[in-house]
């Protein structure tokens, strides 16, 4: 039987706002797959307080026991203890306890491949407070399932976007693009479309690193030396994509209609696109690792978290989205 965990993140966030308004709409049982929500009860319990939702928790010791949702009711494992419930500020004391939801998570998806992992906004500032190696859910996944070729793609009706880079520096972006990086994130990206999305043949537009390509050489040279060299070697793997288009003029209506994905050089090149198209619609699905693993397009939205303005269409994308390709 397939079944979700969900990991709400950040608990001063909208991470556990999220579910408990889920679990009071027709969603929530029409979706006809179980959710195990990984939280401390008394989080949820004090936040359907705080949001002026009445729900019940029913905590589970295995994820055997999980069951079919029922409305206004959150089947719950409590595998850590959260240390501060309040909402809309971040204590570090909570840092841990949102990395051991994380780690059951990744441990348990690793189990069972009939379950899937959705994860909520985190924030990567408190997490670092004690862990200081720590960047992001990504780069995190890969570390726990030790794998070596892994991809961030994001993706919506619109379109979908992937990173050769992901959360680093701009100014260290160049020093980190090289041919084996560029056909490893490719060949991760067309595997990915076609196992989980069931494109036969993928179309990929491969993203320049500098402006206009790097005219020639005249703007940098990453385009010539590294990046359509890597184009020829992929183009011999029989691997669909094209050679190295400007960002400026990449993300056309015509371009978007004939495009299975995009893959860009850094964080910033691609995200702000996807963002402006789909926020709210848009999902982080982990490629190149051996769980199923889809989160939410934004951040813990603190200045919100504990109101109820909470959007919950990005967590409803990610779960029907997990439910689909696990």
């Amino acid at each position: 039987m397939k079944k979700i965990l969900y990991s709400p993140g950040e608990p001063a966030g909208i991470g556990p706002d999220l579910i408990i308004q889920l679990s009071k709409s027709a969603f929530w049982t029409d979706i006809k797959i179980p959710i195990l929500c990984l939280s401390d009860p008394k989080l949820l319990v004090q936040r359907s307080k705080d949001l002026g939702k009445k729900i019940t928790c029913k905590e589970i010791a295995d994820i055997k026991q999980l069951q079919a949702n029922k409305k206004n009711v959150i089947q719950v494992m409590h595998v850590s203890d959260c240390q501060n419930t309040k909402f809309g500020k971040l204590y570090k004391t909570n840092a841990q306890y949102v990395l051991d939801n994380l780690q059951f998570g990744i441990d348990a998806a690793l189990k069972d491949k009939n379950l899937a992992l959705v994860t909520g906004p985190i924030s990567k500032e408190n997490i670092i407070s004690v862990n200081k190696t720590f960047t992001g859910h990504t780069e995190y996944i890969q570390q726990r399932t030790e794998s070596d070729k892994v991809l961030m793609l994001l993706a919506s009706d619109q379109l979908k976007v992937a990173l050769a880079t992901t959360h680093v520096p701009l100014k260290e972006v160049a020093n980190k693009i090289c041919k084996e990086l560029v056909i490893s994130k490719a060949i991760t990206l067309n595997q990915g479309l076609k196992e989980k999305f069931k494109i036969k043949n993928p179309n990929i537009k491969l993203l320049a690193l500098n402006p206009h390509s790097g005219e020639g050489g005249k703007i940098g040279k990453e385009e010539i030396d590294i990046i359509i060299p890597a184009v020829k070697e992929l183009r011999k793997k029989k691997i669909n994509i094209s050679y190295p288009i400007s960002a400026d003029t990449a993300f056309t209506k015509k371009n978007l209609k004939k495009t299975d994905a995009f893959l860009g050089m850094y964080h910033d090149q691609v995200l702000p696109v996807i963002k402006a198209l789909s926020f709210g619609n848009a999902i982080n699905i982990t490629l190149g690792v051996p769980i199923t693993r889809t989160s939410v397009d934004h951040g813990v939205a603190l200045d919100i978290s504990g109101t109820g303005k909470s959007d919950t269409s990005s967590l409803k994308a990610a779960i029907k989205t997990a439910k689909k390709i696990i």
